[in-house]
């Protein structure tokens, strides 16, 4: 599962090196909580181009009456992806992946959970395989743009903490990934791996992640010692 994510790179320099052409996004974003129901940074191809925007986190089926069902559609299990019916349509042509500096998981204590933030070695950014749907409000006929983040089998690290993790897709996959004409459902699922335990690492930090009202910087700094050493 991924319930948590941050995402704090500098944002001229991030745009520049993941090539994004289109920015429908006026300003700079950082978020060191993200949660569900937030709008947050998504890339996608749209016209042969690349581009970002802000989508709400939690995906809503084009074919839902209810938008509450985003709640529930925060992440898609890769190995049903493309045949779950509320990711099925998307997994097929509406494909996308989500920025993060790194992504919260809780070890579970017993009557308490020690939060740990889990980010690449290195400090650069993560991509999330993603799925995005548009819905259209049957009350005012809004329309909402939503996108889930596509899990896998947790690597034998992060084992220690969940059984699953985001499913994370290095630069060389982007544009194979991205392309809605792209249509190899098998080569598509085979991308869904768990990333390679040796560039990942991660550390405790403080408990008031817990809450999506706070965003301070402090919530992506170690906390206390290792539970593991």
């Amino acid at each position: 599962m991924c319930g948590r994510y941050a995402f704090y790179e500098t944002w001229n320099e991030f745009l520049e090196t993941y090539e994004v052409e289109v920015s429908h996004i006026d300003h700079p974003v950082v978020v060191y909580n993200a949660a569900p129901a937030m709008n947050l940074p998504v890339l996608y191809h749209q016209d042969g181009v690349r581009q970002i925007d802000t989508l709400r986190w939690g995906l809503i089926p084009h074919w839902s009456k209810d938008e509450k069902i985003g709640y529930k559609m925060i992440n898609a299990r890769g190995e049903t992806v493309a045949d779950k019916p509320a990711f099925r349509k998307p997994f097929t042509s509406q494909r996308c992946l989500v920025p993060a500096s790194g992504f919260f998981e809780w070890y579970n204590l017993g009557k308490e959970k020690q939060p740990y933030f889990i980010h690449f070695s290195d400090r650069s950014p993560m991509f999330f395989a993603g799925l995005y749907d548009e819905w259209v409000s049957t009350d005012d006929g809004e329309v909402i743009t939503t996108y889930t983040i596509i899990t896998t089998e947790a690597n034998s690290r992060l084992q220690k903490l969940h059984d699953r993790m985001p499913a994370i897709l290095p630069n060389e996959h982007f544009d194979f990934w991205l392309d809605p004409d792209n249509r190899n459902k098998e080569k598509l699922q085979n991308l869904l791996q768990p990333w390679p335990e040796d560039t990942i690492t991660y550390y405790p930090v403080s408990k008031a992640v817990g809450s999506p009202r706070n965003q301070s910087a402090n919530l992506v700094v170690p906390f206390n010692d290792d539970l593991f050493g």
